[in-house]
């Protein structure tokens, strides 16, 4: 998959600089904003950005540092409190370009836990927020890895992502995916940041869908459910696709899903 349709900007992020697409829609009523998963990038979610465009959206997303097309090591973060800060600043670039419009964050996987942390920090500035297989839960795993002397240098398993076969043949032909193992500084990073998500304020009133397959092997359902018992507000709609794995944007029941935040989008935008 490819981001061939967006408009490509580049921005002076926290480490380096920063590749952004952005989908314009002239007859956009809110601005959506798109948060990858580990080690992929944001041309991946061109199928999801066509989709949002059809449901009334402008859509922005980044190749968050170390990742894809923008600066930095491949799949190194050191402190992912900066990838947000990279994240607020596309936000930033994305609101005189749309004055007025409401903004809803969409973050998956690694994404999912950027966005969770941003909408700590920043979801006093959101209409909603979408968690698509968020990593929020998984500090027991992350704690195992760094115990380790030496972490795996296993890459993912395409077969984990999703039951449609086409979905990981095209991942592992991708060339601006990272397909090594993790790294120690990112896992390390990552502890830190799921720490201050546990120990950080909960949503409040932020309207927020979680999607999840209750086949995830990459982030099991259960850890993330744990995770969001402490996070979630008063307006917190929960979706389990049966039988999906991890990317539930490229799954074989993906227009269902789509669907599900689509209307998502038009409740917590409407006017």
């Amino acid at each position: 998959m490819s981001d061939a349709g967006s408009l490509s900007q580049e921005l002076d992020g926290s480490e380096g600089r920063i590749h952004a697409s952005v989908w314009p829609n002239p007859r956009a009523r809110c601005v959506v904003v798109l948060a990858h998963g580990y080690g992929e990038h944001i041309g991946r979610y061109d199928h999801v950005a066509q989709r949002l465009l059809a449901a009334g959206a402008a859509v922005w997303g980044l190749d968050h540092l170390g990742h894809g097309r923008s600066a930095g090591e491949r799949a190194l973060v050191t402190d992912f409190e900066r990838v947000v800060d990279d994240l607020r600043q596309l936000v930033a670039l994305a609101r005189p370009a749309h004055p007025g419009l409401p903004v809803v964050l969409i973050g998956h996987s690694m994404g999912g836990m950027i966005a969770a942390r941003y909408a700590q920090r920043f979801g006093n500035e959101l209409a909603g927020l979408v968690l698509s297989g968020p990593a929020i839960g998984g500090l027991e795993t992350v704690e195992q890895l760094l115990a380790l002397p030496e972490i795996p240098p296993a890459p993912i398993d395409p077969a984990v992502l999703s039951r449609d076969a086409a979905v990981g043949a095209a991942y592992v032909a991708d060339p601006l995916v990272y397909h090594g193992g993790f790294k120690r500084p990112t896992v390390a990073a990552m502890r830190a940041v799921l720490l201050a998500i546990q120990s950080g304020p909960g949503f409040g009133a932020l309207p927020t869908l979680w999607v999840h397959g209750s086949d995830d092997r990459l982030v099991p359902l259960a850890a993330t459910r744990n995770g969001l018992a402490k996070l979630r507000g008063s307006d917190f709609t929960e979706r389990i696709y049966a039988g999906a794995r991890h990317e539930v944007f490229n799954e074989t029941n993906r227009d269902e899903v789509l669907d599900d935040v689509c209307r998502f989008l038009e409740r917590v935008t409407r006017r």
